[in-house]
């Protein structure tokens, strides 16, 4: 089978790997401006305890250089350098409307001299092997149309002794909650995002996406094939959501 006969999912679709990337990219050019508050609106402001806890695990150290891939607005990056200083982060987006909304906030004037912003691709990064020493990925692993092949990236350009943590959208281990959880996410969410953004189709989309991501075991075990060593994980919001760290040994 050829490269453009292979299919993936978009949400609930079956797509053709080569469309995917651009469907992603629309639907994240759409709701690039309101992308902020939908996330505070969706998880009542708990996507920022789960951020906040990301950094407390990862512990920031000044001189580390970062990687935040799907980084959007800058929120993982602003909190990184906010705890240490002396770092610098590059935020990575396929999306480039992405980065100019993170680009106009105030945390990015203040940080400008430790930070850069780039358009560019999970599963093709534009670095040299081994030049960052922290990858962090946030609600962005789930859209990437080849998972394996976004961590290999992750793996290579880290260097010796790096680490990766992924924060992403994960299975509650409780079915009835799952159930209820499902009731809000689908009942709920695409209305917020027709009311807020005027795009409840972008929104269906995202929670489709989290659905057909893989559970809490299985993405480790995805990430110790790429060759991480010392993977972990825990679940934030009893699994709604769910950390994962690895480190290049």
């Amino acid at each position: 089978m050829t490269d453009n006969q292979k299919t993936t999912h978009f949400g609930f679709q079956t797509v053709p790997e080569s469309e995917k990337a651009g469907k992603v990219h629309g639907v994240f050019t759409n709701v690039a401006s309101k992308y902020d508050i939908m996330n505070d609106v969706m998880s009542v402001g708990i996507h920022r305890v789960w951020k906040d806890a990301m950094m407390d695990w990862l512990a920031p150290r000044a001189g580390q250089r970062l990687l935040d891939v799907a980084g959007g607005t800058g929120d993982v990056s602003f909190r990184f350098l906010t705890r240490a200083p002396e770092a610098s982060a590059v935020v990575l987006d396929m999306t480039e409307s992405m980065l100019v909304e993170g680009r106009q906030r105030a945390e990015a004037g203040q940080k400008a001299d430790k930070l850069d912003w780039v358009v560019g691709d999970a599963m093709a990064l534009p670095f040299e092997d081994n030049s960052f020493d922290v990858y962090t990925i946030s609600f962005g692993i789930r859209n990437v149309t080849r998972i394996p092949d976004a961590l290999s990236e992750a793996y290579r350009i880290l260097r010796p002794g790096g680490r990766l943590m992924v924060l992403e959208f994960s299975q509650l281990p409780v079915d009835g909650m799952q159930k209820l959880y499902d009731l809000y996410s689908f009942n709920v969410i695409p209305k917020m995002g027709k009311l807020i953004a005027n795009d409840a189709d972008s929104y269906q989309y995202l929670v489709e996406s989290i659905r057909k991501f893989p559970d809490q075991e299985t993405f480790a075990q995805m990430i110790r094939t790429a060759g991480f060593e010392n993977v972990k994980y825990r679940n934030l919001s009893m699994g709604i959501a769910a950390l994962h760290s690895g480190w290049k040994i």
